[in-house]
C-alpha cells in the first residue's frame, strides 16, 4: 500500500547543482563534527570516508519532487495506490495522491542523505529548532549507506510489505540510536524516559501532528510515514537487547510481521509468510501485498477498534493482491493465508464489521462465503483450505460484474516457505 510513497521518499531529493563538502569545510561542519564521534560509538561502526553536506531550497526540493512525479513509472504507481485506497475506502474519492505527496512530503522534509549521490542534504531555512536533529539523523543513515547499500536496500519491489519491513529498520535505526544519543548515550533508553519507551512513540506522533499538511493527512497516509520511525525504532531496541553489538542491517525482517512481533523474527525458526499465487486474471494493472500491517491498517480505517483490528491481523501468514480494470471500472480481488482456522474466522468476522461500519450492510451467507450488495459495489468474501493452509479470497467488483467471473478460487496457490 505504499510503492509509490517509497519511491518519493527514498528518491534522493538531491536537486543536483555541485560538488558536496567534507565534514570538515562545509555549512554545519562543527555540528558534524561534533556528531560523527558520538554516531560511531553508538553504531559499532566508524565512517570509512567522511560525510558530504549540501544546502537546498525548498523550492528545488518541489521542482525536484514534481519532475519525480511526471516519470512515467511514478505515474502509473501512484495511479494505482490511488485506485487501491479509493477502492478499499481508505481515501476520498475526489483525492489526487501526487499532488498531496508533493504538499505532505514538502512540508515534511528538513534535510536527507541521498545515496545515489552519496550527500547529506539539509533545506534552507529549515527551523533552528530542528536542523541539528536532522543532522544527527541523516548522518546515521550516511553510517549505514558505507557499509549496506541503501539505495538497492529500500528500492521499491512488487511486495511493499517487504519494502515497508526494510525501510522501517533503516528510519528506525536512526531514529533509535538519535534517541539513544541524546539521552546521554547509555543505559536503557526507556528507563531514561518519563513514562518509558510508550512516551517515545507518543512524542514522534506529537511533532508530526503540529505540521498541518500532514495533520490533515487520511490516517492511511499517516500511518504509512510513521511506521519506519514508530515501530522501526521499536524493532531496533528489541534488536539490540537480543542481539548485543550486531549491526541490524545485516540480518532484517523480509515481513512487517516478523518487525512487529518478537515469536516471528527472534525465534530460531522465524514465521516466514507463505507466497501466495493468484491465477492469470484478465485486465490486471497490478499485484502487489498488504502485509499484516495493511491488512490492520484496513480494518481499522473502518472500524476504529484498535484491539479488534489487531486481532483480525495476527495470524497473517501472506497475501497477495491484483487491481484489476474491467469495462464497469476497476475492481480487487485479494487473497490472504492464515496460520490457523481460528485466524481466517477472527478476520472474516472482521469484514463483517467493517461492512456493517462502511456500508451499513449485512452479508447474504451462502455456507462459510458472505455476499455484500452495496449502491455501487459486490463484494464478496469466502474461505476455503488451499495447499493445506486456510486462505481468504476477497473480491471487489463493480455492480453488474460477477465475482465469480473475475477469478477462481481453486486456482489460487499457496507455497510455504
Amino acid at each position: 500500500m505504499k510503492r509509490a510513497l517509497t519511491l518519493l521518499l527514498l528518491a534522493g531529493i538531491a536537486c543536483r547543482g555541485g560538488g558536496g563538502d567534507a565534514a570538515g569545510t562545509g555549512p554545519y561542519a562543527d555540528k558534524v563534527e561534533q556528531d560523527v564521534p558520538k554516531i560511531e560509538q553508538a553504531l559499532g561502526v566508524k565512517f570509512k570516508t567522511p560525510p558530504k553536506i549540501e544546502v537546498r531550497s525548498r523550492d528545488q526540493v518541489r521542482d525536484f519532487l514534481l519532475r519525480r512525479l511526471r516519470e512515467p513509472d511514478v505515474q502509473k504507481q501512484l495511479a494505482n495506490q490511488e485506485a487501491i485506497y479509493k477502492l478499499l475506502g481508505m481515501i476520498k474519492d475526489t483525492m489526487h495522491l501526487g499532488d498531496f505527496y508533493v504538499k505532505v512530503l514538502t512540508e515534511q522534509i528538513m534535510g536527507f542523505y541521498d545515496p545515489k549521490s552519496k550527500v547529506l542534504y539539509v533545506v534552507d531555512g529549515a527551523p533552528e529548532e530542528y536542523v541539528g536533529i536532522t543532522i544527527m539523523h541523516e548522518l546515521v543513515h550516511a553510517l549505514q549507506d558505507q557499509y549496506v547499500n541503501l539505495d538497492s536496500l529500500e528500492q521499491p519491489t512488487d511486495n511493499d510489505d517487504r519494502s515497508l519491513a526494510a525501510q522501517a529498520i533503516v528510519e528506525g535505526q536512526a531514529t533509535y540510536e538519535q534517541a539513544y544519543i541524546m539521552a546521554g548515550g547509555a543505559g536503557n533508553i526507556a528507563a531514561q524516559l518519563p513514562g518509558g519507551w510508550e512516551s517515545m512513540r507518543q512524542t514522534i506522533r506529537e511533532m508530526q501532528a503540529t505540521q498541518p499538511v500532514f495533520a490533515s493527512a487520511p490516517m492511511v497516509i499517516q500511518e504509512t510515514l510513521l511506521f519506519p520511525y514508530i515501530n522501526g525504532a521499536d524493532f531496533i531496541r528489541r534488536y539490540k537487547a537480543h542481539n548485543p553489538g550486531k549491526l541490524p542491517l545485516n540480518d532484517i525482517p523480509i515481513s512487517t510481521k516478523q518487525l512487529m512481533h518478537d515469536s516471528a523474527f527472534f525465534n530460531k525458526n522465524r514465521d516466514l509468510p507463505s507466497d501466495v499465487t493468484l491465477p492469470s486474471i484478465p485486465g490486471t494493472v497490478d499485484q502487489n501485498e498488504f502485509g499484516e500491517f495493511g491488512t490492520r491498517l484496513y480494518v481499522y480505517q473502518h472500524t476504529r477498534d484498535q484491539d479488534a483490528s489487531i486481532r483480525a491481523s495476527n495470524g497473517w501468514d501472506g497475501d497477495r493482491y491484483a487491481l484489476v480494470k474491467t469495462p464497469s471500472g476497476y475492481a480487487l480481488v485479494w487473497a490472504t493465508v492464515w496460520d490457523t482456522q481460528g485466524d481466517a474466522a477472527e478476520f472474516m468476522s472482521a469484514i463483517d464489521q467493517v461492512m456493517r461500519e462502511r456500508f451499513n450492510v449485512r452479508p447474504r451467507v451462502n455456507g462459510e462465503r458472505r455476499h455484500f450488495d452495496t449502491d455501487k459495489r459486490v463484494i464478496e468474501v469466502d474461505v476455503r483450505e488451499v495447499d493445506g493452509r486456510p486462505v481468504v479470497l476477497y473480491v471487489d467488483v463493480p455492480t453488474g460484474v460477477n465475482p465469480a467471473s473475475l477469478v477462481d478460487f481453486a486456482k489460487v496457490k499457496v507455497t510455504p516457505r
